[in-house]
């Protein structure tokens, strides 16, 4: 049965407050609470803090505490699943049973193995009411707010995100390499706030030469830098580039070991990562199982061609960000090096997902077809 509308609103609530947590949170999923006492009145609502630091429940349960509102006989509407181990924090369906709340109102489940279901369970064991928002829009909200945290954990990969400058004919900058800038100030800042989304910012060795780009979050307000991740099979990076400074980590990963180049590298400050594959460069599929390990939710992508081409037809690129400027560049960079098909039917298929207008520029965000399959 569908909840009601005024569930829907709340809950929507929830996940507005959610984003709250984006760039703070990581790796820890983004969260929001809006709890009401018994009479139907606000009495707090909050988001996750940082990992280890209290989540959104907690932070609600405290802003009403502050008030000095009572909860028993209370609504609690949370974005995901109250999580129900202690990890390092307590047990939140614990703190919302505790509180004496009568229902609460869950937007998606958890997926993470020690939650899955177990959030939900716990409170209903403790005689509060659970109801759980079907399939629609708000589920599908609350998940997309989450894509690279549900992807990390059901399919041990993070959501891979490409961003693209391109002109209206596909050009990422002239034949010459001047690429600063196609698109306006606009879609650079919007840029800049999906990097802050990332857990990694990925590159390739041809970006860092021809550009020597920072690629840090800098046009928009962050507490924390996204890490930094250049794929490099022969550890050319120079030592000098700014890819590699400070705020933030770098992780150069390569195919071959190159001592004297490593100990460069690991000098400038940078982590090191080998990972051959089978035809002498870096083993792509293998660095997002490793990042999902190191607990990277979204992968950010800007690089050349030749990285670009090299993740679409592995089809390990999720989304694409493109954005288009009013511009005819002719002869130039193409924004991805594919080979030449011999049907049509072999074309990366792709769907949009949002249209928008960013300054002058056009912003195109696309999945491929069966990009979210591991959804329920």
């Amino acid at each position: 049965m569908p909840l009601p509308s005024v569930d829907n609103t709340w809950l929507l609530r929830a996940i507005a407050l959610a984003q709250g947590s984006v760039g703070l949170s990581e790796p820890n999923p983004r969260v929001g609470c809006v709890l009401h006492d018994a009479a139907g009145q606000l009495a707090g609502e909050g988001f996750t803090q940082e990992a280890g630091g209290p989540h959104a429940e907690v932070m609600a349960l405290r802003a009403a505490a502050a008030a000095g509102r009572s909860l028993v006989g209370g609504t609690a509407w949370v974005s995901l699943e109250p999580c129900a181990h202690h990890g390092r924090t307590p047990p939140c369906a614990d703190a919302l049973a505790a509180a004496g709340l009568a229902r609460v109102v869950v937007a998606t489940t958890d997926p993470y193995p020690e939650v899955a279901g177990r959030g939900i369970a716990r409170l209903r064991d403790a005689g509060v009411v659970v109801d759980l928002a079907g399939p629609g829009e708000v589920r599908r909200a609350a998940q997309d707010l989450n894509i690279g945290f549900f992807s990390r954990v059901l399919r041990q990969r993070p959501w891979v995100r490409m961003k693209i400058a391109a002109s209206l004919d596909g050009r990422t900058a002239l034949a010459d390499g001047s690429s600063q800038w196609i698109t306006g100030a606009a879609a650079r800042t919007d840029g800049h706030a999906w990097r802050r989304r990332a857990g990694a910012v990925l590159t390739g060795i041809g970006t860092v030469r021809d550009d020597d780009p920072r690629l840090d979050v800098r046009l928009v307000p962050t507490p924390r830098q996204p890490r930094r991740v250049v794929v490099d099979s022969g550890f050319n990076t120079p030592p000098t580039a700014r890819v590699l400074a400070a705020p933030g980590r770098c992780l150069v990963v390569g195919a071959s070991t190159r001592p004297e180049r490593m100990t460069g590298l690991q000098a400038a400050g940078a982590d090191l990562l080998l990972l051959p594959g089978a035809d002498a460069r870096v083993d792509l599929a293998v660095l997002l199982t490793q990042l999902a390990t190191d607990g990277i939710n979204e992968l950010h992508v800007e690089a050349g061609a030749t990285l670009n081409g090299a993740l679409l037809q592995a089809g390990l690129v999720d989304e694409l960000l493109l954005y288009l400027a009013p511009k005819l560049l002719g002869p130039g960079r193409d924004l991805a090096r594919l080979p030449a098909l011999q049907a049509l039917s072999q074309a990366i298929t792709l769907r949009f997902e949002d249209v928008q207008r960013v300054g002058d520029d056009l912003c195109l965000r696309l999945r491929r077809e069966d990009a979210t399959a591991f959804l329920d």
